[in-house]
């Protein structure tokens, strides 16, 4: 921490100089005294956020720049799309095991039912386009915004009607767990 407020004071004086700005102009825009800038530069003062952040706000710098913060991580989640096919995978949940989500974009060119069966239970619901589900004997088509759930292990097949892709949002347990539990209102 030490070593971090120590070379405060040359950032300040290189920036400072970089603008092309004197101490007493900087002193002017942010109230602080030539002899207190001048102290900061040296050293021979310790930096606080009193004197910083006017100082940042004059030469128009993010305060970690001023006490040269070590950069932060991204913090947004990158999500790695994985190709099936024709269809996109993005997988929502990052542990294995248990309740998986996953966003999916099906091409138009998968428009032929071949019914499979595995253990599980799937909810689906659709984002964008039109979705062909095919559930045992049945045969129905999904638009946006409708949803369906089912046992994975009667044979099943989704896709595209053909007409443009698919985006659906599908939940996936793979012991059978359902999605969420219907409640009835009490009895009064």
């Amino acid at each position: 921490m030490e070593e971090v407020l120590a070379e405060v004071g040359s950032r300040l004086k290189r920036i400072r100089k970089q603008r092309d700005c004197t101490l007493a102009a900087l002193s002017e825009t942010t109230g602080i005294s030539v002899s207190t800038l001048s102290r900061l530069e040296s050293g021979q003062r310790k930096p606080s956020l009193e004197l910083l952040l006017p100082i940042a706000h004059a030469h128009q710098v993010p305060l970690d720049e001023l006490v040269g913060a070590p950069p932060v991580g991204d913090p947004r989640v990158r999500l790695k799309p994985v190709r099936h096919g024709d269809s996109t995978v993005v997988p929502l949940t990052q542990q294995p095991g248990g309740l998986q989500a996953y966003k999916m974009v099906i091409s138009p060119r998968r428009k032929e039912p071949d019914p499979r069966t595995h253990e599980g239970y799937e909810w689906l619901y659709v984002l964008n386009g039109k979705l062909r589900l095919v559930l045992a004997e049945h045969d129905i088509v999904l638009k946006v915004g409708e949803a369906a759930e089912f046992d994975t292990r009667l044979p099943h097949w989704f896709g595209s009607t053909g007409d443009a892709p698919v985006e659906i949002l599908s939940l996936f347990g793979p012991q059978g767990e359902r999605m969420h539990v219907r409640a009835s209102p009490r009895g009064k």
